[in-house]
């Protein structure tokens, strides 16, 4: 699997794009929520992604590390209306169907896409 950095403002998802997808719980995949979730690279007709969130887990990354989530700091973007700064966990690869995504929220910066995609490949296997 590429993933490599390839948005274009068409409407249509791109590697490096931030859009929505409704995401499973880990603990209960019957239950989830929407969120913003960067876009790796697409398998058939699944996208390869991660999600991200608004929390901040630095505060509490030794927790987090002893649970199993490791995160990121990507900055803010145009997917937060608020513009509050995100994280992406870096360790729960989404499998998300094509038709399942929404609304472009912008797109990551091609530096810090290719940090992530780095610093997950330690996590996942993108292929």
């Amino acid at each position: 699997m590429d993933a490599t950095y390839a948005p274009i403002e068409n409407g249509e998802p791109d590697p490096g794009e931030v859009v929505w997808a409704w995401v499973p719980y880990e603990e209960d995949a019957s239950q989830g929520k929407d969120r913003p979730v960067v876009l790796l690279a697409k398998d058939g007709d699944t996208w390869l992604a991660l999600q991200l969130t608004s929390k901040d887990h630095d505060r509490d990354e030794a927790q987090e590390a002893e649970e199993g989530r490791f995160w990121m700091d990507v900055g803010s973007g145009g997917w937060d209306r608020d513009g509050r700064p995100s994280e992406v966990r870096l360790n729960r690869l989404l499998r998300l169907p094509d038709g399942d995504l929404r609304r472009e929220g912008a797109a990551l910066d091609r530096q810090i896409f290719e940090r992530v995609v780095e610093a997950s490949r330690e996590y996942v296997d993108l292929g």
